[in-house]
């Protein structure tokens, strides 16, 4: 299923609507739906190169809308999030983050968190929908989730811009595996950060 989901999203990015449809893909990826938009992104980009700020730009603004769309599923309709959570096997991750917000210690570890699923492969829409199970603060949120989406699709448009064919190579070879590791960093230094000035 997750396979034709990834080819329909190959052949949307491939039509004279592509745009719309991005903000489409990009809008329910940080809530429910599976695929990324750097599936679209990429060839969008190639085919489009002059377009690659307007492209980064609609998906990150989409995806962020998405992501306060999720936010209010897990707000106002708990049994929906957290069929979604259980889909992904996250459920005891979020009943450990509560735990951990009533000792006053969560906040900064989901801020970090948070940043991290925006700006990497992992299902961002589980985050989403947590942070909305929680009662993170919700204009915090807007802000990660405008900053690391922002962020991983200006690389993925710049990139595809930039070096065109070889970077589709690299994002289906390698390219989660280095998100991973570069989101890590990222988390680890914003760890430190925290720890110097507490």
């Amino acid at each position: 299923m997750l396979l034709k989901l990834y080819q329909k999203s190959l052949q949307l990015a491939a039509h004279k609507r592509s745009k719309m449809f991005l903000a489409i893909v990009s809008f329910m990826e940080s809530s429910f739906f599976p695929i990324p938009p750097d599936v679209m992104i990429v060839p969008m980009v190639i085919a489009k190169k002059n377009d690659y700020l307007k492209i980064f730009l609609i998906a990150t603004f989409f995806s962020t809308l998405g992501g306060v769309l999720g936010y209010f599923i897990g707000s106002y309709f708990l049994d929906i999030g957290i069929s979604v959570v259980k889909f992904y096997s996250y459920e005891d991750k979020v009943l450990t983050l509560r735990e951990s917000l009533t000792k006053g210690t969560g906040f900064y570890i989901w801020f970090a968190t948070l940043f991290l699923a925006g700006f990497t492969p992992l299902p961002f829409k589980v985050f989403t929908i947590t942070s909305g199970m929680i009662g993170f603060n919700v204009f915090i949120f807007f802000f990660i989730c405008l900053i690391s989406r922002g962020l991983r699709f200006f690389i993925v448009s710049y990139l595809s811009f930039k070096f065109g064919n070889k970077f589709d190579k690299f994002m289906e070879t390698t390219a989660s595996k280095w998100f991973s590791i570069l989101g890590i960093l990222i988390v680890l230094v914003l760890s430190v950060i925290y720890f110097i000035l507490k």
